[in-house]
């Protein structure tokens, strides 16, 4: 599925744009002449925009009025596009999501040379997502094969964390059963090692840059337990992780109940991270929560329960803090032991992760 990307502006270009829009606009810039146009402006009339919403009622649609004496023609530069007219109003409608300042300059011309000046305006635009991926887990039986795949093993050739468990395909590990997935670590002998569980994965199904990944779950409880809600760059095998960037929406630890806790991976800062936040949680291996991120252009925002408690917003952007502008897959797991999960409770015998939906929307 090929999916839209969010609109990206580039304040250099821009700057760039309008010195050239001005420098050009006239043969002579030293000319005075006290004929050429005066008294210019120009004022936007904001669709829908009141005292409650005073940048607008989400539409981006604004009306403009330039006013200046002794005008023919006018151009403007807004938004990188340029518009020249020979009437003094115009609309435009603005696209970008949020709100966001548009920088705006205006030039009015006769025969005997031009004048300009510079105006900025403050426009909303609504912010509503499309849901375009979802997984309910409405059919009981295997998970759904157009979605996930597996990693099977235990990461011996190259992406396990010192794990305890050997991730199985099969229904004992991982299976929808009553409007949910469950994914099952269990206590038992197999292919060497003494616990199973499961690692599903979206890679080559479904990847996605930019937008809100929701995922409504509920924890395993236990010692040595390491469940993850997580995602992967799409070019993983291509350049290696970190460098593809890594996004830990939610990871869980056993033996550190009340707490969960998101991260982000990258070259410039991976494995002990800094790029990290714990948050407190209560009744997560009883109740279902909510585990989000919100991934634009400019961050990442991590929600519980649709309340944001970390942002990653690195100054500079380049390859080695910010791989984010590329395809990521999802990843759901339940780890037995391990680099984070420790110590594996000698009572042990079986948990499971239930997951009730994962949505993403752009």
């Amino acid at each position: 599925m090929k999916l839209k990307k969010f609109i990206h502006s580039n304040f250099l270009l821009l700057t760039t744009t309008l010195l050239l829009f001005v420098s050009c606009s006239s043969s002579d810039g030293n000319e005075i002449d006290n004929n050429k146009p005066s008294n210019l402006s120009i004022i936007g009339e904001i669709i829908g925009a009141n005292n409650e919403n005073p940048n607008g009622d989400g539409s981006g649609m604004v009306n403009f009025t330039i006013t200046a004496t002794n005008a023919t023609s006018y151009k403007v530069l807004i938004n990188n596009e340029t518009l020249n007219l020979t009437q003094n109003t115009f609309s435009y409608t603005f696209t970008k999501k949020g709100t966001t300042n548009y920088p705006i300059i205006v030039s009015a011309y006769n025969a005997n040379g031009f004048t300009s000046t510079n105006y900025l305006i403050t426009v909303y635009v609504n912010e509503e997502l499309e849901l375009v991926w979802q997984d309910e887990f409405d059919q009981d039986g295997a998970p759904n094969s157009s979605n996930w795949g597996y990693n099977i093993g235990n990461g011996d050739n190259g992406w396990g964390n010192n794990e305890s468990e050997y991730y199985t395909n099969r229904l004992e590990n991982a299976k929808v059963e009553d409007g949910l997935l469950k994914i099952t670590a269990k206590k038992e002998a197999y292919e060497g090692f003494e616990y199973t569980s499961a690692r599903l994965l979206t890679q080559g199904k479904f990847d996605f840059t930019y937008g809100r990944v929701d995922v409504r779950a509920k924890l395993p409880a236990g010692g040595g337990l390491w469940p993850a809600i997580w995602m992967l760059g799409a070019n993983i095998d291509n350049v290696g992780w970190p460098a593809c960037g890594e996004i830990d929406i939610m990871e869980y630890v056993g033996n550190n109940p009340g707490h969960m806790s998101s991260a982000i991976h990258t070259s410039s800062s991976y494995g002990n991270t800094v790029n990290y936040k714990s948050n407190p949680i209560t009744n997560e291996t009883t109740e279902f929560h909510i585990y989000s991120i919100i991934w634009t252009e400019e961050s990442i925002t991590f929600l519980l329960d649709d309340e944001p408690y970390y942002t990653y917003n690195p100054s500079p952007k380049n390859d080695q803090t910010w791989p984010f502008y590329k395809d990521q897959f999802i990843i759901l797991n339940v780890a037995v032991g391990g680099n984070l999960g420790g110590t594996i409770d000698p009572n042990f015998e079986t948990a499971t992760m239930e997951i009730d939906y994962i949505r993403v929307y752009q």
